[in-house]
């Protein structure tokens, strides 16, 4: 068992903590506050490979593990948690393209996304079914060398502006098996988005609803094989559960990091804060909490790699005990800064905000729930 990481691990961490102080930390504040999705930095960050990093080399990718992921994640989150997690699901939709997508669907896109010459989303949520992901609604029919959509997808990141949306379909009966997965771009006829959703947090990426009216697909974007879509997705969410994970980790980091310095200068009845035993035991749980969800995900992250056959519990349990956690040493963070914290002169409403939404997507909490018991129970 060795805990260590290697030379070129080391170096991609290095790597990614350096652009995100350099490109991503100095602009975190007005990107949220303007509501500006920085397309210009994410391709500085697709140069860096950063949006590529466990697609195949054959077409610009990395082909890195997924320990590497959760490492350049947590290094990028800590400079904007919003501009990372929006890099770690355009890498999910990249990855199942270049995973499951026909040799010309493989040609056509991934050596774009790489290069976030184009930029993807990924489309399983609808309006009716959030959790109950297998009971979505949007219908595909095939009308000659065309697939043709109909329904909506709701809380789709970069909606409206990424230029390929991998979306799920029904194309069969009822359940999981009659799932398909497309590849849709944005100039598609029929597909049209809602208006932008006023959020709590991920305020530098836009959010909306994808809908399809009549959508004409060619036949060719079938993703892999008909029938096949939902597993694909769910293999994405194995991934992109670590992703989100790690980026609680970077934004769980920052706002430790930023109380620790805080509370060595702040001084109230005379002392610094950092004296009073109670503020010690708080920084002292909120590391030791940091550090555990860290060897949790790098668990998970290893577990894809290898291909274990827990490989989604621990996923799924990964994804639970990080998002929560974290959450809560943010909000801790901000609790330690007193009045200070709830102040946009600080990072920390701005982590809790941004934290808060991990608890839901790539599946809420209680879903990670059902599927850590169901996996315990079928053993």
């Amino acid at each position: 068992m060795d805990f260590a990481l290697n030379d070129d691990q080391r170096a991609i961490q290095d790597a990614a903590r350096q652009f995100a102080e350099a490109e991503l930390a100095p602009h975190s504040a007005e990107w949220d506050e303007s509501k500006h999705f920085p397309v210009d930095v994410m391709k500085q960050a697709a140069e860096m490979g950063f949006c590529g990093i466990y697609t195949g080399e054959e077409h610009g990718g990395m082909a890195l593990g997924r320990v590497e992921a959760a490492l350049i994640f947590e290094e990028l989150s800590r400079g904007d948690v919003s501009t990372a997690a929006f890099i770690s699901i355009h890498n999910m939709a990249a990855w199942m393209i270049d995973k499951f997508g026909s040799d010309d669907l493989r040609a056509r896109y991934v050596p774009r996304l790489t290069t976030m010459e184009l930029i993807a989303s990924y489309c399983l949520t609808e309006p009716g079914s959030g959790s109950d992901a297998a009971g979505l609604r949007t219908t595909a029919k095939r009308d000659g060398d065309h697939w043709v959509l109909n329904g909506s997808k709701a809380f789709i990141s970069g909606a409206g502006t990424s230029d390929v949306y991998v979306v799920m379909a029904r194309t069969g009966g009822e359940g999981p098996k009659g799932i398909s997965t497309f590849v849709v771009e944005k100039d598609a006829p029929g597909l049209s988005f809602g208006a932008q959703e006023k959020k709590m947090g991920w305020n530098s990426q836009p959010t909306a609803i994808v809908a399809f009216d009549d959508c004409r697909v060619p036949a060719a974007n079938l993703l892999g094989m008909e029938g096949d879509g939902f597993r694909y997705a769910m293999m994405g969410l194995d991934g992109g559960r670590l992703n989100i994970a790690a980026c609680s980790l970077g934004g769980a980091r920052l706002a430790l990091e930023t109380t620790q310095a805080y509370v060595t200068t702040r001084k109230q009845f005379g002392k610094p804060l950092s004296d009073f035993q109670n503020t010690q035991f708080k920084l002292a749980d909120m590391a030791t909490q940091l550090e555990a969800c860290r060897l949790m995900v790098l668990r998970g992250a290893w577990a894809i790699d290898t291909n274990h056959p827990e490989k989604t519990k621990w996923c799924a349990m990964a994804k639970r005990m990080t998002t929560d956690a974290c959450f809560q040493i943010a909000d801790e963070a901000l609790q330690l800064h007193g009045g200070y914290g709830y102040l946009k002169d600080y990072p920390l409403e701005r982590i809790v905000r941004d934290l808060r939404v991990h608890r839901i997507l790539e599946g809420t909490n209680e879903i990670m729930r059902v599927i850590t018991a169901r996996e315990m129970l079928r053993q």
